[in-house]
């Protein structure tokens, strides 16, 4: 009877009997559901970026909290203590501070170019979160030459207007 065809009655296999039941038996070969994965490899996608927006928020809510206007709780920029020369820099936390409370005028008036800093993170997170749910890959900043030198000449002149007399409503 080795080698023959042998028909087998459903109602003679053994009963697993009571016991905790994960849902369906997977037949040997079978392919586990991609339910479960995908939602595993989407976690894992979006856990960069969630984890560079929980350090961004986390550094809003810190400054946010601890008020920059206030001495002693930060240090003072030091080209502006050595030389008395606003850096691109001058005013970020006092924005910061301002902008972690909804005041927008203030957070410009106090360095307008962190302003735009802020806004550009923020499409740049929401476009990596978008990516990385949809399976896409990281978005990826490459500026050509002229586009580096551009920026780098946006900062210069921001840096410059702010110190001169007339450029005093850029200065914080």
């Amino acid at each position: 009877m080795s080698g023959e065809n042998q028909q087998v009655d459903a109602s003679s296999t053994p009963d697993p009997g009571p016991g905790p039941q994960s849902g369906p038996a997977v037949p040997p070969g079978a392919a586990v559901p991609a339910v479960s994965a995908e939602r595993a490899s989407r976690a894992g996608r979006l856990a960069a970026p969630a984890l560079y927006l929980a350090a961004a928020g986390a550094a809003f809510a810190y400054v946010g909290a601890v008020d920059p206007n206030e001495p002693g709780h930060y240090p003072v920029c030091p080209l502006l203590r050595l030389t008395g020369v606003l850096c691109p820099g001058c005013g970020g936390l006092r924005s910061a501070h301002a902008f972690a409370h909804g005041d927008l005028a203030a957070a410009f008036g106090s360095n307008a170019l962190a302003v735009v800093g802020y806004f550009v993170f923020a499409g740049f997170m929401a476009l990596w979160l978008v990516r990385a749910y949809r399976g896409g890959p990281a978005p990826r900043i490459v500026l050509r030459p002229a586009h580096a030198w551009a920026v780098g000449a946006v900062v210069l002149v921001f840096a410059v207007v702010r110190n001169l007399s007339f450029g005093t409503a850029l200065a914080p």
